[in-house]
């Protein structure tokens, strides 16, 4: 037999200690060691029990979050597996439900999608009475769908995570990290104000749309849910009471009827100039010739049916939809500042509270329509990283920064976002003189420059606009020249950022193109090391 002291310390194999009630490890005991490689059991938390290991597993590493712990970052030693779908969450918190009127909700809203999708053709061929059967049934089978994925919906807060628990055949659960929480919004469609409800919307890092929004909760529920998620995400805001709700105690008393954003108050857009700013758009000015096409219609053919009526109206619809909408969406336009962020709230049918932080900011766009110059307006937009920007409805993306307003209206908010930028300071040099080949009407309107903070950009013959981007978001820069371009010895920079489009300098010198591709690059990583 062999001494054991003259083995190799890799072949040194003690025995396993027996299972020891409470505490991990017992006193005066040596943790086993594992399976290759070794590793030793971490240090568990002061009175915590340690998990019992499963025959051949890996024990998890010592730090909530890092590599290979067990379920995300939510689970501290001893806590439970995952639910099974359908069963008891089993963790602190129990699972939560939406509001019960949510299904009546939802079936209201595909009641106007079918009547929508059966068209006036429809009604034509089948009558009213067989219209309006088929309208009902089919609402019936959509709200009998949507009680049933209320009944299979649920929610609630694991830790750090917000899962959210759906579906009947195909069960789903989403997982969302608070880490990447961006912002929470509480929006209020029509429907929803009617019944005292609200819809929580989540905005989150590299989403392509906006993740799990769930509607709908009382009032009440969503701005306290709100306020929670926020909280552990670490950007907690301000008490912010969601539209409709009561000031917290000791707070500000907000008079009835306000829409007035926390925080200091910048500006607030009167909603009669909203309204001119939409009637001086083209759409408006199609308004006299869709009249006269229809009366022309009328006396020429005679026909004055239901059906004729209602579709002309319906092409009309279509022709106003987005004035309407605008002016829908941005009706009592209120924009404040706190702290580190601005606040917006807006919307007459649906109301809108949003956040929107600065330092996710990544372009400012200014635009003076053709109609708008003759009063001085103009109106601002951000693109902002981190938001759905890739939705096709973009009532969802927070890019409202003063809907309309003149030149010192919107130089003053300019300034709360980009300190010491002033639109009428921007130094803005035109491309070379054989640039007209290539734009022959707008050669004399582009423009392009470095001011001290930001990288500018002036395009637009109809619409004028101008782009400025801050130096700190660029996130790459490139040099384009094209066919023509090659000829005349021109090239683009292009200044890209994480919020999407970015800013072009069309046209310019290829020497000075090169140079100013150089400087951006320079001023941005000066612009990184700085912040």
């Amino acid at each position: 037999m062999s001494d054991p002291a003259a083995r190799g310390p890799e072949e040194v194999r003690p025995p396993a200690p027996e299972p020891h009630p409470g505490t991990y490890p017992p006193a005066g005991a040596h943790p086993p060691h594992l399976a290759s490689p070794p590793q030793p059991y971490p240090p568990p938390h002061p009175g915590a029990p340690y998990p019992p290991p499963h025959p051949g597993a890996p024990y998890p590493p010592p730090h909530p979050g890092a590599p290979g712990y067990p379920y995300g970052a939510a689970y501290p030693y001893g806590a439970p597996h995952p639910p099974a779908p359908g069963g008891s969450p089993g963790d602190s918190e129990p699972r939560q439900r939406l509001h019960p009127l949510s299904p009546a909700l939802h079936g209201a809203k595909s009641l106007v999608v079918i009547i929508a999708g059966l068209s006036w053709s429809t009604l034509g061929r089948v009558g009213f009475g067989w219209f309006a059967v088929l309208a009902a049934l089919l609402a019936l089978g959509a709200t009998v769908l949507a009680v049933v994925s209320w009944y299979y919906t649920g929610y609630h807060v694991v830790g750090r995570e917000l899962r959210v628990y759906e579906g009947l055949l195909w069960r789903r659960t989403r997982a969302i990290p608070l880490e990447r929480l961006q912002a929470v919004e509480v929006v209020r469609p029509l429907l929803a104000q009617l019944t005292g409800l609200a819809e929580l919307r989540l905005e989150v890092v590299g989403g392509g749309k906006t993740e799990a929004p769930l509607a709908y909760l009382s009032v009440a529920d969503a701005n306290t849910l709100r306020q929670r998620l926020l909280a552990l995400a670490g950007r907690a805001p301000a008490a912010t009471p969601a539209p409709g709700t009561a000031p917290e105690p000791g707070a500000a008393a907000v008079p009835a009827g306000a829409a007035t954003p926390p925080g200091q108050p910048l500006h607030a857009v009167r909603n009669e100039d909203l309204l001119l700013s939409q009637l001086l758009t083209p759409q408006a000015f199609l308004i006299p010739f869709g009249v006269a096409f229809v009366a022309a219609q009328f006396l020429t053919e005679g026909s004055w049916s239901f059906i004729a009526v209602a579709s002309t109206l319906t092409a009309m619809a279509g022709v106003l939809l987005q004035p309407i909408r605008r002016v829908l969406d941005d009706w009592n336009f209120r924009l404040a500042r706190d702290a580190d962020t601005l606040r917006v709230r807006n919307g007459l049918l649906e109301t809108r509270a949003q956040t929107v932080p600065l330092h996710r900011v990544q372009t400012v766009r200014a635009t003076w329509p053709l109609l708008w110059r003759m009063k001085g307006w103009l109106r601002l937009r951000l693109e902002v990283a981190g938001y759905s920007a890739g939705e096709a409805d973009e009532r969802n993306r927070p890019d409202r920064l003063l809907p309309v307003g003149d030149l010192p209206t919107a130089e003053a908010i300019l300034g709360e976002v980009l300190p010491g930028v002033r639109l009428g300071e921007l130094p803005l040099a035109r491309p070379p003189a054989r640039a007209r080949w290539l734009n022959p009407l707008s050669r004399r309107v582009l423009g392009a420059g470095l001011h001290e903070r930001v990288f500018a950009v002036r395009s637009g013959l109809l619409t004028r606009q101008v782009v400025v981007v801050p130096y700190a978001r660029i996130q790459s820069v490139r040099v384009v020249q094209g066919p023509a371009q090659r000829r005349l010895g021109l090239a683009t920079v292009h200044a890209d950022t994480a919020g999407g489009a970015g800013a072009a300098a069309h046209d310019r010198d290829v020497a000075e193109a090169w140079a100013l591709a150089a400087d951006l690059t320079a001023r941005s990583h000066a612009a990184r090391r700085a912040g």
